[in-house]
């Protein structure tokens, strides 16, 4: 998982997911390491060994995702990812996007080479590929992939003896589509695990965390020993650590949840490694209090202003109307489907058609670096009126902003640098709602989880005054711009298409 998606520090997130019977995450921090470099993981397990539940590091391998194509604010290098490895809480190396293989990158073959020398596993994020890339991606030694949302492509994976993570987050569900294509085949599930990749505090709250994952394969009719096996040993054995923990055998740390029924998994106790960690809506442990250093605090910087003027969008001469490359996006998944469409032409600029649904979305670079705002449009995220801004936008984390009007736009990006990071919404000129994350300008500083979870049901509340009607707004708002899930990425530097890493013109010829 992601912290940086679940907009919640590590001191908070036990609130949150302890109570749920979780007492061990497989922590990426690729999206605030894109940020502020490596150096941030020291930071977030400052408190590890005070926590009521533990943090295995899978080392972020795309810091940047995709070089050339998108500005961050630091890179992670071999030698970095090196010694990140080396230490006791890593488990894995972090999911490597196909480009950095399939193109043969040097440093990131060193990088796999490294992990795999260490006897670390290496995750995989192998999205948009065919089943030819899919053999060469896994020969080179990744061993597990959470992006499958076709059945097709979870059995490729399979076929290839590699892992699934069955994923259930906020903005991407496959869970259901994968239980149930298994159970036609009579698939056993020995090869696959649950994973949230991204999921809001929110969402944690109302349904529950991995044991959500369970309960969910329970109902569609897996057999309850196996959908807890998956939760638990099935995961250990794959990242190498089921000798520590993943069962109830001697020798292993004693986590152990207490549940009424084993078909609904929802703990009236938790214990972690021995120690009463929960109990009937109590937690026995005291909040650990937390200041982050200014460094972290302070990291969202416009090199020029930014105005209503930033996002405007030429026309070639003489055009009454233009084609262009859109990105539409797909219900209920991270991924977009590339599109055409006719736009109109007003005073020389191409305009937005709110009646097909078609929006301006941009990416502002925020690392005071370049000042780059690149403007690009977007179907299907079902706003009417207004605009919503964020401060992350996987994974090079520029600001993101999507608006029926380039004035809304300006005031919701330029909200977003004074209150250093976190999510806005304008209607008519007004910020009617924010939320600070000042922590790389990706997560919360509030300690207690369930202010974090009303702060973000506000804000998503103050998405639907805009007229969007996407369970998870601003999630889905910061996958748009993502350089490695297909199939079109606005990045600050342009318009990428994801297959071939390479940029595209944004008004067709």
């Amino acid at each position: 998982m992601h912290y940086s998606s679940s907009m919640i520090n590590p001191e908070a997130m036990a609130q949150a997911i302890v109570p749920q019977g979780t007492t061990t995450l497989c922590v990426d921090f690729m999206e605030i390491s894109n940020v502020t470099g490596g150096e941030i993981i020291d930071v977030m397990l400052e408190n590890a060994d005070k926590l009521p539940y533990r943090i295995a590091i899978e080392v972020p391998t795309r810091v940047p995702t995709a070089p050339g194509l998108e500005t961050t604010g630091k890179v992670i290098g071999v030698e970095e990812t090196k010694k990140l490895l080396g230490l006791d809480a890593t488990v894995a190396l972090g999911e490597v996007a196909p480009a950095k293989i399939l193109q043969r990158t040097d440093d990131n073959i060193q990088k796999i080479c490294d992990a795999i020398n260490m006897g670390k596993v290496v995750n995989g994020h192998a999205v948009g590929c065919n089943f030819q890339e899919l053999s060469v991606y896994a020969s080179a030694g990744v061993t597990d992939d959470h992006e499958p949302v076709e059945w097709e492509e979870a059995l490729n994976r399979l076929r290839l003896g590699m892992h699934v993570m069955v994923r259930e987050g906020s903005g991407a569900r496959n869970l259901k589509m994968f239980v149930e294509n298994a159970l036609k085949l009579g698939y056993s599930f020995e090869n696959t695990f649950f994973c949230t990749d991204d999921k809001h505090i929110t969402d944690i709250n109302e349904e529950g965390h991995i044991n959500h994952n369970v309960n969910l394969a329970i109902k569609l009719g897996v057999d309850p020993m196996t959908a807890i096996s998956m939760a638990t040993i099935n995961a250990a054995k794959h990242f190498r650590v089921e000798q520590d923990y993943g069962s109830i055998t001697p020798g292993r740390f004693a986590d152990i949840i207490l549940c009424e029924s084993i078909e609904k998994v929802q703990p009236k106790a938790v214990y972690f490694e021995g120690r009463k960690v929960f109990e009937k809506d109590v937690m026995p442990v005291a909040k650990i209090e937390r200041v982050y250093p200014e460094w972290v605090r302070d990291t969202v910087h416009f090199k020029k202003p930014i105005t209503a003027e930033s996002f405007k969008v030429p026309a070639p001469a003489g055009k009454d109307s233009v084609t262009v490359n859109i990105a539409e996006l797909v219900d209920d998944q991270i991924v977009n489907k590339w599109k055409t469409a006719v736009l109109p032409v007003k005073d020389g600029l191409v305009m937005r058609d709110p009646e097909n649904d078609i929006m301006k979305f941009a990416v502002c670079e925020r690392y005071g670096k370049n000042g780059n705002v690149n403007v690009a449009f977007v179907k299907n995220f079902k706003l009417k009126k207004g605009a919503v801004a964020y401060s992350m936008s996987h994974n090079h984390q520029n600001v993101c902003v999507l608006g029926a009007s380039d004035e809304d736009m300006a005031v919701a990006v330029n909200e977003v640098a004074n209150i250093k990071g976190g999510l806005v919404t304008v209607i008519d000129g007004k910020v009617i709602a924010s939320m600070p994350l000042r922590i790389g300008g990706l997560i919360s500083e509030e300690l207690e989880a369930n202010t974090i979870a009303e702060q973000l049901t506000a804000m998503n509340e103050s998405a639907k005054e805009t007229g969007c009607t996407l369970p998870a707004p601003f999630m889905t708002l910061s996958f748009i711009a993502h350089p490695a899930i297909p199939e079109l990425a606005p990045t600050d530097m342009g318009l990428v298409d994801v297959s071939k890493q390479e940029f595209i013109s944004l008004i067709v010829e």
